[in-house]
């Protein structure tokens, strides 16, 4: 049964509204709720706090980091930054002795990368299951066994589903809500359904080359953008930019701006998974 009103709610209350409260029949009256005490009671039951995920464009997105106890899906397609961004926040958070899990259904972790992020490989949980339904189910049995950060990265289209994946994925949100743990899903477009409390978007990489005429070229660094698609409680439509580089790579000589044109708000954060992978495609 829900608890009586506080006192501090009924002083928020307008004097009619309180007049017409108070008419009502106790058992009745401790029951309501208003607009402002439910999104209280929601953002309480999500959990207190945030994961932080030392990726500054998504923790000023998240407001702090990722919000315990919700399901939050990064969608982007190939280079967009979107694995690399996975690693980042695996790294930050193995680094700093937490325990952290990674669903790889894609299959594209390399550990060699993510340990030169300052990954803890000791404290990382790598699964490599090889269908959608025996990912969910590895997702829901870490959040189940108290992992407090379980990424799930669900590679490259077709990701093919079949018949009662939407209830997985609501029984995901729900383990995820249950154990107040961070549940974040990198997929290449919308899977999750209503089941995700965060849904974010990022664009297609735009890679930046070192060297010139017949030398060899180098990647130096990949920009992007994160856009938020869906909150609860809030507006869609704030985007933030980033750049993967990779550390110690010489960076190319910004261009002149123009007087009159609007210097765009960029960060470089440290993201070696994305160059070296990329450099290797390109050398292969």
């Amino acid at each position: 049964m829900a608890e009586p009103l506080a006192r501090e709610s009924i002083l928020e209350m307008s004097p009619a509204l309180r007049q017409l409260r108070s008419s009502l029949p106790e058992a009745f009256r401790s029951r309501l709720r208003s607009a402002r005490e439910l999104d209280r009671e929601i953002r309480d039951a999500a959990g207190e706090g945030a994961f932080p995920t030392a990726v500054p464009a998504l923790d000023r997105l998240l407001d702090g980091g990722l919000p315990r106890g919700q399901l939050v899906e990064l969608v982007g397609g190939h280079s967009s930054g979107r694995f690399s961004t996975l690693l980042a926040v695996l790294a930050a958070a193995t680094s700093v002795g937490e325990a952290a899990a990674l669903v790889d259904l894609g299959d594209g972790l390399d550990p060699e990368a993510v340990l030169a992020l300052g990954a803890d490989l000791e404290r990382l949980l790598w699964l490599r299951p090889t269908t959608l339904k025996d990912s969910l189910a590895a997702a829901e049995m870490l959040l189940a066994s108290g992992f407090p950060l379980v990424v799930l990265d669900l590679g490259q289209p077709p990701v093919r589903g079949g018949r009662g994946v939407e209830a997985a994925w609501l029984r995901l949100a729900r383990a995820a809500r249950a154990h107040d743990a961070a549940l974040l899903v990198g997929a290449p477009y919308r899977v999750s359904g209503t089941a995700a409390g965060v849904v974010l978007k990022a664009d297609r990489a735009r890679a930046t080359w070192l060297g010139q005429g017949a030398s060899p070229r180098l990647l130096a660094e990949c920009s992007s953008n994160l856009m938020l698609e869906k909150r609860r409680g809030q507006l869609p439509g704030r985007t933030e930019g980033f750049t993967l580089a990779a550390p110690g790579t010489p960076q190319p000589a910004a261009a002149p701006t123009l007087p009159e044109a609007r210097p765009q708000k960029r960060e470089e954060k440290p993201a070696l998974a994305a160059v070296h992978l990329l450099r290797r495609a390109a050398a292969g």
